[in-house]
């Protein structure tokens, strides 16, 4: 447990000083993984770490950047508790820094919120080279224009990400996985069917042939659901851990991997994806996809394309901006990191 917070500030006055880009990087989990493929001087933050405030009582933890998710996870089990979002581990290498970066939110996201939704206050270093802080410890405190929420999905182009304060919330009293043999098509129509449905239902994935739903909650609104739905009852949590890094058949290889953000309720057309999650959100396409299509795909669907893995990392791998989106994004960049030397490129070519 170190805090390395001055000599991160020093490494950014440096390369500001000499106009340096730097390329912000903790265990590296994420290398190859949602955003472009960028150059500048590493500036590592994993010695930025350990859990500095938690207050079981008060549903409040806060920690440093470098902090592997996993530490987290083990301190708020020993209270019941937990994040409400899933933030894959990649192996167990995943820090807070890096998943608040990519907003990395896991396959609960629809039901329990992204992992932006818990951010309560957040430190920063800018490209001033001045150590900042936004937000508080309670949800109350976040008022006016939340920077600290929008460091999630940022990818480090807006600063150094130092400490992270998070609302947790209580483990479910029961949690269980239901499996059904079902064809694409027939999956997504039940996901959409249950979404608008009371019920406990905490996931919803397609993969394999496979739909599986789960369900957190009482003990006794969990037993009715898997009552009403039916479907086997599957005695891990390997459905779930397989998305974390979706490296598993038939995703493994070196193969580019897209990932749709549409409307869950957009019908299947064209290729059949490879994974559906998201209730219907989220829809995987594994292999050499002709990017064009892939684009013009997600935009019939009402969302976007990402190239999620692999590929050609220097191209725009998270797809077009219009000119709004660009200007609102050049304009946060001037704002926050001036110099343009945080992770310049990473969201989009143009920085």
């Amino acid at each position: 447990m170190a805090d390395c917070s001055s000599e991160l500030r020093d490494a950014v006055l440096e390369a500001i000083a000499v106009q340096s880009p730097l390329r912000i990087a903790g265990a590296g989990s994420k290398a190859g993984y949602f955003g472009r493929e960028i150059e500048g001087t590493p500036l590592d933050v994993t010695a930025h770490c350990g859990i500095t405030d938690y207050q079981p009582d008060e549903l409040v933890i806060s920690a440093r950047a470098g902090t592997p998710i996993a530490q987290i996870q083990a301190a708020l089990a020993g209270q019941d508790q937990m994040l409400p979002a899933e933030c894959p581990l990649f192996g167990g290498a995943a820090t807070l820094g890096g998943s608040v970066a990519c907003n990395a939110s896991g396959p609960g996201r629809p039901w329990r919120g992204a992992l932006r939704d818990s951010i309560l206050g957040l430190g920063l270093i800018n490209g001033r080279g001045e150590i900042l802080r936004y937000g508080g410890q309670v949800m109350k405190n976040v008022a006016g224009y939340d920077v600290s929420r929008l460091q999630a999905g940022a990818q480090g182009t807006l600063g150094v990400i130092t400490d992270v304060t998070l609302r947790v919330v209580p483990k479910p009293a029961r949690e269980i996985t239901l499996a059904y043999t079902l064809p694409a098509a027939a999956a997504l129509a039940r996901m959409v069917t249950l979404a608008g449905l009371p019920g406990p239902v905490s996931g919803a994935c397609w993969i394999g042939n496979t739909l599986y739903l789960r369900a957190s909650g009482t003990a006794a609104g969990v037993e009715d659901f898997r009552r009403r739905q039916g479907g086997d009852l599957v005695s891990d949590k390997a459905p779930w851990k397989a998305l974390d890094t979706l490296d598993n058949a038939p995703f493994s290889g070196t193969a580019p991997l897209w990932r749709l953000s549409v409307a869950p309720s957009s019908p299947l057309s064209g290729a059949e994806p490879d994974m559906i999650d998201w209730g219907g959100a989220l829809r995987f396409f594994a292999g050499g996809h002709d990017p064009v299509a892939m684009q013009d795909a997600a935009l019939a669907a009402g969302g976007r394309a990402q190239l999620w893995r692999g590929g050609d990392r220097h191209s725009d791998v998270n797809g077009p901006m219009s000119s709004v989106e660009k200007k609102l994004q050049q304009r946060l960049k001037e704002a926050l990191d001036p110099g343009g030397i945080f992770n310049p490129g990473r969201l989009f070519s143009d920085g």
